[in-house]
C-alpha cells in the first residue's frame, strides 16, 4: 500500500490571500466500483466441483444468518477452505471475485501476517494468514468486517506507549486536537456514532502534523477502500482511534480525518449491503444448482 500523506493547510495570515480571476476546484473522484455478476463455467463443469459448491452453500447460509441477525455489524461467521482441491479453490475464486475493500494486518517484523480481500459480494471476505514457519491458513469470513481487524486494533490501542515527546516550539493547534480526541476516547461506548475530527479544515503547521503523528502512533491494520475514489484507513496506537484519508482519482487528498470509533463505517459492509449480497449469491447458486 502507498504511504498515508497528511495535507498541510497553508498559512492563512494577513497578506496570504490574493485575488484570482479563475476558480480552481479540486478534482473529485470520477469512477465508482459497481457490482458485476461473475462469469461462471457451464453447469456440467461445475458438477465436477462438489466441494466448492458445498462451501458456497455454507457461505450463503452464514451470510443469511448474519444479515438477518439483530446486530449484523458485529457478527461474523467463518467457513474453512481446508481440504479443498486446487480446482475447487479456483472455482470459489471465480465466483467470489474481488470487491472494493482490501486490508492487511502486519506482523511484528512489518510483513503482512494477514491479507484480506472483500469479494464482489459485500460482506464476504477472503482471509489468508501467513505464519512465521511458512504455513498458510485460508478461510472465508462473513460479516460487516473481519473480526481480526477489530481485535488487532483493540490490542494495539491497549498497549499505549508511556514515552512522551516534549512539545516543539512550532506546535500550535495539535494539543487542542489531542485533548478533544482523548476526551472522546474516555467517554466512547460501543454503538455510539463515530466522533470525527476533520484535520483538513484546521490551521495545522507541519510541526502540528508531526506531533499528532507521534502522539497517536500507527498501528498494524491497513485498509484500502476503492468505492468512490480511494480511502486509506489505519488504526492508531491509542484506543478506538483511526486515521481516515480520502483521495480523488489523481490520488490527491480531499479529506483527512481522525475518527474515534471501533471501526470506521467506510470499511464495513452496511446491513442493506449484506441483505443485497444474500439475494445476489442466491441467484448465482440457482445457476450452480442446475448442475
Amino acid at each position: 500500500m502507498k504511504p498515508f500523506p497528511i495535507p498541510v493547510v497553508a498559512d492563512l495570515g494577513p497578506g496570504s490571500y490574493s485575488e484570482d480571476e479563475t476558480l480552481d476546484y479540486i478534482s473529485m473522484p470520477q469512477g465508482m466500483e459497481t457490482f458485476h455478476t461473475p462469469v461462471l463455467p457451464e453447469p456440467e463443469e461445475i458438477a465436477q466441483h462438489a466441494g466448492a459448491v458445498q462451501v458456497l452453500h455454507e457461505v450463503l447460509g452464514a451470510l443469511r444468518q448474519v444479515a438477518e441477525g439483530a446486530a449484523p455489524q458485529h457478527t461474523t461467521a467463518r467457513i474453512t477452505l481446508a481440504g479443498l482441491t486446487t480446482p475447487d479453490l479456483s472455482l470459489i475464486n471465480q465466483v467470489l471475485g474481488e470487491g472494493e475493500v482490501s486490508a492487511q494486518v502486519l506482523a511484528e517484523h512489518g510483513t503482512p501476517g494477514l491479507q484480506i480481500q472483500e469479494s464482489v459480494f459485500a460482506g464476504i471476505w477472503r482471509v489468508i494468514a501467513s505464519q512465521a514457519d511458512g504455513t498458510v491458513s485460508d478461510w472465508i469470513e462473513v460479516g460487516a468486517v473481519p473480526e481480526v481487524l477489530r481485535q488487532t486494533a483493540a490490542l494495539d490501542g491497549s498497549q499505549t506507549s508511556t514515552a512522551t515527546l516534549s512539545m516543539p516550539p512550532d506546535v500550535m493547534n495539535a494539543p487542542s486536537v489531542l485533548v478533544e480526541l482523548q476526551d472522546q476516547r474516555q467517554t466512547w461506548l460501543p454503538g455510539q456514532i463515530p466522533h470525527v475530527v476533520n484535520l483538513s479544515l484546521l490551521p495545522l503547521t507541519p510541526m502540528d502534523i508531526a506531533y499528532l503523528d507521534h502522539q497517536l502512533g500507527t498501528g498494524r491494520v491497513l485498509i484500502l477502500s476503492r468505492g468512490y475514489g480511494n480511502c486509506r484507513i489505519t488504526n492508531c496506537c491509542v484506543p478506538h482511534t483511526w486515521r481516515v484519508v480520502y483521495y480523488n482519482s489523481q490520488d490527491a487528498v480531499i479529506l483527512n480525518s481522525v475518527e474515534v470509533t471501533d471501526m470506521p463505517e467506510v470499511a464495513c459492509a452496511a446491513p442493506e449491503d449484506l441483505l443485497d449480497s444474500v439475494h445476489r449469491l442466491h441467484e448465482v447458486l440457482l445457476w450452480v444448482n442446475q448442475s
